[in-house]
């Protein structure tokens, strides 16, 4: 009856950890897409705005667009720690 408790114990954090890192992995990439998406809204802006707008939009997408890449790295790491 012991052992079997341990083990069902075992399996239970086991199975927790895989869910949060799945979860993370998840988010991160959902993260990622979002940015992605606010990216190509601002160099869309950009093309249709004057010059001191355009920059600025051009800021805009370039950030929005280091922020994915970041979440992406993220997701992936967590990805790869799925099970461990």
């Amino acid at each position: 009856m012991l052992k079997k408790t341990l083990l069902a114990t075992a399996v239970l954090f086991a199975a927790t950890g895989a869910f949060a890192q799945t979860t993370t992995a998840v988010k991160e990439a959902g993260k990622a897409t979002g940015e992605k998406v606010m990216q190509g809204t601002e160099n869309v802006k950009a093309a249709a705005a004057s010059e001191p707008s355009k920059t600025v939009h051009k800021a805009k997408a370039a950030d929005h667009k280091a922020k994915a890449a970041a979440h992406g790295s993220a997701a992936s790491a967590a990805a790869k720690n799925i099970g461990k």
